[in-house]
């Protein structure tokens, strides 16, 4: 599967900072300092429907780590994954009367165009649920042959008993994971599991579903978590740097991916740091599809919205925080960028050397965009209030916002 085209990042002077970033699993901050190269896996869409401002708000957090890396001299090995195949999907294409792989490819085409237009650098592996399976399935295979997994009416499970560290990304308790699983996909209340919480890892074949051949496993689909860790483990391997999310996948998804993995291979951890972004609101509730309290990034583009005022308005919430979009939101974000383009277009203004460093420092700080862009308001109000006599600096801020945040100006 193809992801999408990458637009260029300017270079800039120096070099920028290690990352330290809020490590769900460890409930405080980790400094990152990975090798040459900087692995990177974020859980992609299930697409079932177009690329809401909750999606928008995740990838582009994602963006400003591969950003903030690249600037730190790393080469970025992104990863993401598309869950082409999945209930949600399979009954979405039901009540629309469509087949499920065609609404699949739609919107997964049309998600492409919105990171397009949002200036999200592109994962060097974009890799499909469907096309995973064949490397599920030996995983599936091993697992049940380490006594990890036992089969329920043909399909099988993980049990979350044999890794020692299960519980160690999100800390809930029993009674919470239990509600939460019940809640994203799971099904705690299935007579015969040996825990209410082992999740499926092979769904045996069902009238008018979907289904492969999983030799040993018999004709069926993957669960929804081995699906990342197979294609997290092929393209990344163990203990890679960040696996990214929203915050609503450190359980269960992510808590059973770390599981499958280190039960696969006896190693810990999955991942070095588990960063979760926050969720976004809409009319008083957080955005989702079952609620149907949807912003769309394509509605947007359609109505004229410059997609550059859509990123912004995103990096004006730190992105661990819930927020709310509103229609101030935008317009705010609209202003400012007005303001920021109008202070570069001018042949000379204030010394930039200081706006580069604040973004820097702001953004290796947990990535706080919010505080990145207050660094550059205060460029572009001295810039119209005084000016300046420096010939480069309009240029290098403007390069900055484009290679730190995504901004083009």
């Amino acid at each position: 599967m193809h992801a999408w085209p990458a637009t260029t990042v300017p270079t800039l002077p120096g070099r920028g900072r290690d990352l330290s970033v809020h490590d769900t699993s460890t409930g405080g901050r980790v400094t990152l300092t990975p090798g040459r190269v900087a692995r990177l896996y974020v859980c992609g869409i299930t697409p079932y429907d177009a690329t809401h401002l909750g999606h928008a708000a995740t990838y582009t957090a994602f963006d400003l780590v591969h950003r903030v890396w690249l600037d730190a001299g790393h080469d970025v090995h992104y990863v993401q994954n598309v869950t082409d195949v999945d209930d949600p999907l399979l009954e979405r294409a039901a009540a629309t009367g469509m087949d499920w792989r065609e609404l699949a490819e739609r919107e997964t085409a049309l998600f492409r165009e919105d990171m397009t237009a949002l200036r999200v650098l592109p994962p060097r592996h974009y890799r499909g649920a469907v096309e995973a399976i064949p490397l599920v399935i030996p995983l599936v295979e091993r697992l049940r042959s380490l006594g990890a997994a036992y089969e329920l009416d043909g399909d099988v499970y993980f049990s979350v008993a044999s890794d020692a560290h299960f519980g160690g990304v999100s800390h809930l308790d029993a009674a919470a994971m239990r509600l939460l699983s019940a809640e994203r996909g799971g099904d705690p209340e299935r007579e015969g599991k040996k825990n209410p919480l082992d999740p499926l890892m092979w769904r045996a074949e069902r009238p008018g579903e979907p289904s492969w051949d999983g030799g040993s496993l018999g004709r069926g689909r993957p669960g929804w978590h081995i699906e990342c860790v197979a294609i997290a483990l092929e393209h990344l391997g163990m203990g890679f740097d960040v696996q990214g999310g929203g915050s609503d996948l450190a359980f269960p998804h992510h808590e059973m991916g770390a599981s499958h993995a280190q039960a696969l291979t006896g190693e810990f951890p999955f991942a070095t740091a588990y960063v979760h972004a926050g969720l976004v609101a809409y009319e008083g509730e957080k955005m989702s599809k079952s609620k149907g309290n949807l912003v769309f990034v394509s509605r947007l583009r359609e109505e004229g919205v410059d997609p550059v005022a859509i990123r912004l308005a995103l990096l004006a919430h730190h992105y661990r925080a819930d927020w709310e979009w509103t229609d101030e939101v935008l317009r705010e974000a609209l202003r400012r960028l007005d303001r920021w383009r109008a202070a570069v277009v001018r042949p000379e203004g204030p010394p930039a050397d200081g706006v580069v460093d604040a973004i820097r420092a702001a953004l290796a700080d947990d990535l706080d965009a919010p505080t990145a862009l207050a660094a550059v308001d205060r460029w572009a109000e001295t810039q119209t209030a005084t000016g300046g006599d420096d010939a480069g600096a309009p240029g290098v801020v403007s390069r900055a916002v484009d290679a730190l945040l995504g901004v083009a100006l």
